[in-house]
């Protein structure tokens, strides 16, 4: 692991951090935060700290020559794009709940799930056992609040 300026991570955060500025000022109008598990919250805040902490230090996770270890980031920036793909569908879209919670192809809860996974694989291409930590902690405090949201408004 290398400490150095990631582009890469740089992006991502964008990618991450855009939509959901634009989502604060489009929340579902039955929308309510009120209720969520406090250690899943505890969790998820936790883990948001760590990953933008974490991604954008470690010059890892930038591009190197191809090798079949690029794999890897293919797979994760693929994750990527379609979170941003969702974040297009739900601006689209009526902006309920449902609209919120619903999958997207196969994919339970793609605005939660997705960038989790994205940073799962930045963190087995960039061999950052510290991002993989963090993104798994992200993943349970954010999966499970979104998975909570779904039930509730019956999108699973």
């Amino acid at each position: 692991m290398e400490f150095g300026i990631s582009y890469v991570g740089l992006i991502y955060l964008l990618m991450l951090f855009i939509p959901n500025i634009m989502w604060s000022k489009a929340q579902p109008l039955d929308y309510d935060a009120g209720n969520e598990n406090r250690i899943l919250l505890a969790m998820e805040r936790a883990g948001e700290v760590a990953v933008t902490c974490i991604a954008p230090i470690f010059s890892d996770f930038n591009l190197r020559p191809w090798t079949a270890w690029s794999w890897w980031m293919v797979a994760s920036f693929s994750a990527m794009v379609l979170y941003e793909v969702y974040w297009a569908r739900y601006f689209r879209s009526g902006r309920t709940m449902r609209d919120q919670y619903g999958s997207m192809f196969g994919i339970p809860v793609p605005g939660s799930s997705l960038p989790v996974v994205a940073f799962l694989l930045l963190a087995v291409y960039g061999c950052n056992p510290i991002l993989a930590v963090a993104a798994s902690v992200l993943g349970i405090g954010h999966i499970g609040i979104h998975l909570a949201h779904a039930r509730e408004c019956g999108a699973l």
